[in-house]
């Protein structure tokens, strides 16, 4: 049969990723307890393709994800997932994008009761030959915040809000940092972790939890990156924090860059 993306393409124009999008498989992802966790995963897959040739050849990308739906996968995995798409697709670079719900076990900090919080994660992958993955791992947390200034202003009380912190790290080759130890990470800076199952005893202890540990977006945002500055192996990172206030009709926000030396 002829094979019509082999062929020649004389517009002299090379396109820096072309592959699969929106490809939805379940993916098995790695736990810090030693087993895995099935997820559904949303996939994007793209090579470089060369200004000689016309197009890629688009069913190996779906062979190559269907062979690894079924394999636990982290950062370690990736980097073969992307040889071998390299090798099949005989491309000097290749990218691999994942978003997948991860589910948490979270203890109510009174009653002890276990709930599952659902955390949004992300793995972002690229690999050139004969250079070393450059992995980017992300996290959405939600979290707690209570208002300083309504703290201090108000003769009683102090409006709170659900937050959410967004988070995206890059660590040292070689080396490894769990989802679970990200999440924990993030959502202590906070005014109070966010919990799925709470009885009345919980309750009363995070509301009065987050009164003492009052902060704005900006405190939350600064504290965090005082914490992840002193984690070893991270060497970038991105966050933002959105407090969906509770008293205005916007958010507050806050986000920082930064490559650690």
């Amino acid at each position: 049969m002829k094979d019509v993306q082999n062929r020649s393409d004389n517009r002299g124009i090379a396109i820096q990723n072309v592959g699969v999008s929106e490809v939805h498989l379940p993916f098995l992802i790695k736990t810090k307890a030693g087993s895995f966790q099935s997820v559904l995963a949303r996939i994007n897959l793209t090579v470089d393709l060369p200004k000689e040739y016309k197009g890629t050849h688009m069913s190996r990308f779906i062979e190559i994800l269907s062979e690894w739906s079924q394999k636990p996968v982290s950062s370690r995995e990736m980097e073969f997932i992307l040889a071998d798409t390299i090798q099949k697709l005989d491309a000097e670079y290749a990218q691999m994008d994942i978003e997948f719900k991860y589910f948490i076990e979270k203890t109510a900090p009174v009653s002890g009761l276990k709930s599952m919080l659902d955390i949004d994660c992300s793995f972002s992958a690229t690999l050139r030959k004969d250079n070393p993955l450059d992995f980017t791992l992300g996290v959405q947390v939600p979290f707690t915040s209570l208002c300083p200034c309504s703290k201090e202003i108000s003769a009683y009380g102090a409006h709170n809000q659900r937050g959410l912190m967004k988070a995206k790290i890059k660590y040292q080759h070689g080396k490894f940092i769990w989802i679970e130890d990200l999440v924990t990470l993030l959502e202590n800076e906070g005014s109070c972790p966010v919990y799925p199952l709470l009885k009345r005893e919980d309750e009363k202890y995070v509301t009065e939890y987050a009164y003492e540990n009052a902060k704005f977006v900006e405190d939350v945002l600064r504290d965090l990156v005082l914490s992840l500055r002193e984690q070893p192996h991270i060497n970038w990172f991105e966050i933002q924090c959105e407090n969906y206030e509770s008293i205005h009709n916007h958010s507050a926000y806050a986000r920082h860059v930064e490559y650690v030396k």
